[in-house]
């Protein structure tokens, strides 16, 4: 459980470095992927940087320690550099923090399974618990991050793929009201019931495949 650590704080010497890197990686792909693609506006606003601290989300950080699901701060892009390939290039960014995720939590996995391998199998090993909560903490901002909710990014992949007249007449709204049914959905248990089986099977997964190589 990813709030285990509230019962032993000096978890948080593994559990902090696991969710920061997490945290920031996923930022940091949205800011790289845009840059890449011709929008210069991450760099301006200081968003293309391994710095957690220009990426974190003082209400979001908080809910992912405390509930078990939250998110970054978003980083800002102007579409209008992409030109004709708006919504194209609005996908692949919005993507681009999901799929850094995803490939850290199978890195996470191998590694893990590779300390299991040569014998760390104490459960209160400091390596151990950084292995265990960098997997979770990235399959986590992977998952909750596709819910097509604003600020997360599926709101984003919806948007690019929705006609232009449907996005236009259902994304303001729900970018006015996202923060507050996010909360609701979070504090209610109702996200927990629809995303944790998500989560734990891309989890097991990716324990399975470490097992199959190391074991």
């Amino acid at each position: 459980m990813i709030r285990s650590f509230l019962t032993n704080p000096l978890m948080l010497i593994a559990v902090i470095p696991a969710l920061l890197v997490a945290i920031t990686m996923h930022e940091y792909a949205h800011g790289k992927v845009a840059a890449l693609l011709g929008d210069p506006t991450p760099a301006a606003y200081g968003r293309l940087t391994l710095n957690p601290l220009k990426h974190l989300d003082p209400v979001g950080t908080l809910l992912l320690l405390l509930v078990g699901f939250g998110w970054a701060k978003p980083v800002p892009v102007n579409p209008a550099y992409f030109g004709v390939k708006r919504k194209k290039s609005m996908l692949y960014v919005s993507l681009a923090g999901v799929t850094m995720n995803l490939i850290l939590a199978f890195i996470g996995a191998m590694l893990l399974g590779l300390a299991y391998r040569f014998g760390a199998v104490d459960t209160n090993n400091m390596l151990v618990i950084f292995l265990n909560y960098f997997m979770q903490f990235n399959v986590v901002l992977a998952v909750f991050n596709l819910i097509p909710i604003p600020p997360l990014d599926g709101s984003k992949v919806l948007e690019s793929l929705l006609p232009y007249k449907y996005s236009y007449k259902w994304m303001p709204m729900l970018e006015r009201y996202g923060y507050f049914i996010l909360m609701a959905l979070a504090f209610t248990g109702m996200l927990s019931m629809f995303i944790s089986p998500i989560i734990s099977f891309i989890i097991d997964f990716f324990i399975s495949i470490a097992n199959t190589i190391f074991f």
